[in-house]
Order: C-alpha cells, then structure tokens, then sequence
C-alpha cells in the first residue's frame, strides 16, 4: 500500500481529463485545464473533504467501492484501474466479474442528456446510466449479484415484469436468454458467474429453462419496448443497442417512437430531477 503515490497518481489522472469530456460546462474564469478537486468528489459521489485528503495521501485505506467509483469519475483504463488498486492495497477485481467501463463508452453516455441511456454488461447488469434511465427503469445503482442482473430479476420478481404490458412477456424473455445465450459463447465454459446465473434463473423459472434448453441465439441492436412508469404512464420507446468489439458491454439508450412518447420522457426528465434533489 503507498497512499501518497495513490494520490499523486489520481492528481496526475484528474489533471489530464477536461470538462467536456464527463460532461460538466467550464465556467467562464476556470483556471486549471483539467477537472477540480470539487468535480472529481461529485462525479464519485464522495465529500470534497475526503477526495482531497485522499490526493494528500493522509487518509486512511480506500475502500474497494470508493476506488471503483473513482475509476470511473477518472475514466481510467483496465490497466491504470488496478494500478490504483495495487496502490491502495485491496486486492484486484475479479476478471470474472469484472464490470470496469470503458471510457471511451463512458464519454458517450456523459453526452446523452435528454434520452435514456445506460451501460450494461453482457450479463445483462448496469455498469452506469444517466439520471434519465435511473428514473425510467424506477432503478437505483448498487444492487448486489445476483439482482444486478435484469436477466435473474425479470425470471425471479413478477414486480420487475409488472413494469410492462403483460402481452409483451413473451418477446421479452426470448429476447433476454437469446442475448444470454451470446454471452455464453463468448465466454469460458467455465465462468463461474455465468454458471451461477443459469442455475439461479433455471432453479426460479421453469420458463427459462425452456428457453435455455431451445438454444437460440439473437443479437439485439434495435427494439422496442412499452415501459408502465408510475408517473407518467405508459412510453412506448424505441431501443438503441452500441457494442463493443468485444460484444461484452453495450450502450442502451431509449427514443421516443410518437409525439406523445417524447412529451412524456420530457415531464419524466423534470419527475426524476425532482426526485434527485429531494434526498
């Protein structure tokens, strides 16, 4: 553990990331090129008192939520991520599990302010979303495996599936264990989180099995989906799906298939700020 080289390697990270690049507008007098000790603290969602300790090097061991939270708001790659977490002393994340962003996928989704989007895995768990996905899916980040998981909760929770019309469950399971099916291919026969993904939605669903066992194979790039939002009723959206090369982690985000549809997502946009501010 070398806390002070911990925070001299953040200084250095924060010193070479511009505004515009986590969409935050530069004010008028700004004096230093890169992103304020104030604005790497907010996009982390930690105090400006403990950020500036912590490029200090006087505060105590990071823990492993902070500096994942810190990745991200740094947009560090794969390599300066554990660089970080070596120099933390905690132990690297599981390459198994790994749910580390890119950032050139980060840097789009800062620039998505009016529609829906968010980053999600190959494992069907978000990475990252925008105040507006957060407010349309009436989700919150944080949720442990295996409930990070859209696949597990919408085979497990009947509440998950009430948030659309129940004509459309058919096509929508399909859909996700097709994804799924994809993700298996991609990845080794031996991923422990995959296996356990499986079991767990077999174990709850006898509709997944069904579904597992017809082995079908679907890549989404454009959908359609009719979300029942308790504020604003029901947004029939249309769904945009960004791959990367790897087919890991996709950028979803949601347009508005009729007038109405996009008046709503308006109102919802003020619902969710309203929301944010009150807590």
């Amino acid at each position: 553990m070398d806390l002070p080289e911990l925070g001299a390697f953040l200084r250095s990270r924060r010193d070479r990331i511009t505004p515009d690049e986590v969409g935050i507008v530069p004010g008028p007098r700004r004096r230093v090129p890169g992103l304020r000790r104030d604005e790497v603290a907010m996009l982390a969602g930690a105090s400006v008192e403990y950020y500036i300790e912590l490029e200090q090097g006087s505060r105590t061991q990071p823990s492993p939520q902070m500096l994942a939270a810190l990745t991200r708001a740094l947009r560090l790659t794969k390599d300066e991520r554990d660089h970080v977490y070596r120099l933390a002393g905690r132990p690297l994340p599981s390459r198994e599990g790994d749910t580390h962003v890119d950032p050139a996928m980060l840097a789009l989704l800062d620039r998505l302010d009016d529609t829906p989007a968010l980053i999600i895995s190959d494992l069907a768990e978000t990475l990252a979303a925008n105040d507006l996905a957060k407010a349309l899916l009436c989700r919150h980040e944080g949720a442990s495996w295996p409930r990070s998981s859209q696949v597990y909760c919408w085979f497990s929770d009947p509440d998950h599936r009430a948030r659309h019309p129940e004509q459309d469950y058919v096509r929508l399971s399909e859909s996700l264990v097709a994804d799924l099916r994809l993700a298996a291919a991609r990845r080794a026969p031996d991923d422990p989180r995959l296996a356990e993904l499986i079991a767990l939605c077999t174990e709850a669903s006898a509709e997944f099995a069904t579904l597992w066992e017809e082995r079908t194979v679907r890549l989404r790039r454009v959908d359609s989906k009719v979300f029942l939002h308790p504020h604003v009723g029901s947004l029939d959206l249309l769904c945009h799906n960004l791959y990367t090369d790897d087919g890991s982690q996709h950028l979803l985000w949601f347009t508005a298939r009729a007038d109405a549809d996009a008046d709503k997502l308006a109102l919802l946009k003020v619902v969710g700020e309203q929301e944010m501010s009150s807590r």
